[in-house]
């Protein structure tokens, strides 16, 4: 038997409702999740504009209701994190360790058998009789949604404040495996973050994680530099919004380590103006990461990467779910990273339109959609 509940529909034309969904029972390797807990970042806001009605939100903890008869790893009751990346197993990525980018199921990779950035599972959910995607297959932002078992995580900490959880949905991942998986940030290294939003805030803790020795934070606003000291920053710059390319930030990242420059920097901004900054900020051989998933067209000086330069792009914080999540539970248990301190302000589904708001203004490091 379906269920009725309330979701926030992006209708693809920039606007939004919160509307009643219906969700089917779950087929053998489905999960029915009772949401508690849809965390929000700038591509929730994206998605107003895809060009297509969907359910919203890809952030998200909660409660499993009900399970397919081959479910295995969760059984009713239990707390989840929900998860995005959902790997087949079998694809040449998956079977190459990366499971985060799977070439079947992931809702934003092209991968050989023709699927496109944004595809999505229409089955189990209906919007005025009709199947509508879920955002990222997983569509947090409503009461209950349909998954399957790969988009659930079971949660070591079972009464975790299920905000917290939701944040390391994405965000988290996102920021943190960046330092933790994908640039293997060194004990002892250093290391520059432009832009202390919420995924930088991330990148800080597992630099801190890491062990390294020196945290430079970099961002245009005061406020954020004092939350990035908060997080684990050992020194900040505030930047001058003027600074081309962050050229002059650049030289006071080298005067901080020792005229060579960081190990590694990290971009955190998502302006494509800023794409090639941590070239600038790196030494010789050090590594650059593009944290925050910039698609447009970047013009850059070649005379960046000299010499021995690495520029990664990374996906996700190169993310396996079922092995990084726990992980990144058993630092917020230990005290290693915060997570709690992250969430601003909490909101109900109906005032959606006012986390937008305080999302956009720069006023949260994270917002959450909380469910009764």
């Amino acid at each position: 038997m379906s269920l009725k509940c309330k979701a926030a529909i992006a209708k693809g034309d920039g606007s939004y409702s919160i509307e009643t969904i219906e969700v089917q029972n779950p087929k053998e390797d489905e999960v029915l999740v009772a949401v508690k807990a849809a965390s929000l970042c700038h591509t929730d806001h994206d998605s107003l504009n895809w060009g297509k009605p969907i359910v919203m939100g890809h952030e998200g903890s909660g409660i499993v209701e009900k399970v397919g008869a081959k479910v295995t790893s969760i059984k009713v009751g239990d707390a989840v994190i929900l998860n995005w990346a959902t790997p087949c197993g079998e694809c040449f990525q998956c079977e190459n360790e990366n499971e985060h980018i799977c070439e079947n199921n992931s809702p934003v990779v092209a991968g050989a058998n023709g699927y496109t950035p944004g595809h999505a599972h229409k089955e189990g959910t209906t919007w005025n009789g009709n199947t509508i995607e879920r955002s990222f297959n997983i569509g947090t932002i409503s009461e209950y949604t349909l998954v399957k078992e790969s988009a659930v995580v079971k949660n070591p900490i079972q009464d975790m404040n299920h905000s917290s959880a939701s944040i390391i949905s994405c965000g988290v991942m996102t920021g943190f495996g960046s330092a933790v998986n994908t640039a293997k940030v060194e004990e002892n290294s250093s290391a520059v973050v432009l832009g202390t939003g919420g995924v930088g805030l991330n990148v800080i803790q597992g630099i801190k994680v890491s062990k390294a020795s020196k945290i430079i934070a970099i961002d245009v606003n005061q406020q954020r530099l004092d939350m990035a000291v908060e997080f684990g920053a050992t020194h900040t710059i505030l930047a001058d919004r003027n600074d081309k390319g962050l050229l002059n930030a650049a030289n006071k990242v080298k005067e901080m380590t020792n005229g060579r420059g960081a190990d590694y920097a990290f971009e955190c901004t998502a302006i494509p103006e800023l794409g090639a900054a941590p070239l600038a900020m790196v030494r010789n051989a050090g590594t650059a990461v593009q944290v925050s998933g910039i698609e447009q067209e970047v013009l850059i000086d070649m005379a960046l990467f000299e010499w021995d330069k690495k520029y990664i792009n990374p996906l996700y914080g190169k993310c396996n779910p079922q092995t990084d999540f726990p992980k990144i539970v058993n630092h917020y248990k230990k005290g290693e990273i915060k997570l709690d301190e992250m969430i601003t302000r909490t909101y109900p589904i109906e005032e959606l339109e006012q986390a937008f708001e305080d999302m956009l203004s720069g006023k949260n490091a994270k917002g959450v959609i909380v469910f009764e």
